[in-house]
This record gives structure tokens, sequence and C-alpha cells, in this order.
């Protein structure tokens, strides 16, 4: 069994943005993805998006950090 949390945060300062997404990066080095390599696998991952859907614009991903140990 794993510990698993899924975050989605919007914040209106890029500084805050960042940090978080720091945070998560720093924890890369101990996560774990599920069942790498096989056809039911789910990778863990964190993202850091423009998110213009307030302006009616759509997102844009700026970085995508994966979990691979294979």
């Amino acid at each position: 069994m794993k510990h698993r949390v899924r975050v989605d945060i919007s914040f209106d300062k890029e500084a805050d943005a960042l940090s978080l997404m720091a945070s998560a990066k720093s924890l890369t080095n101990t996560a774990v993805s599920i069942n790498e390599g096989s056809e039911n696998e789910e990778i863990s991952f964190c993202e850091y998006e423009l998110c213009g859907h307030d302006e009616g614009k759509p997102c844009t991903r700026l970085e995508r950090v994966e979990i691979r140990k294979k």
C-alpha cells in the first residue's frame, strides 16, 4: 500500500508557485511510481503551469517532473 498526496493549487504570486514546486521536487528522491513499466503503471509527477482559465485562455505547462526509477 502507498501513501498518496494529490494537490492542485493556484496562486496569484509566481514566487508561491515556485516555492511549492521546489518543495515537491525536493521529495522526489523518496517518491515512487506504481507498477512502473507495466500496462497499468501510475507515474508520480509534479507539474508547474500557467493557468489562463480566469482570462479564457488555456493552461501552459512550464515544467513537469516525473518519478521514474527504471
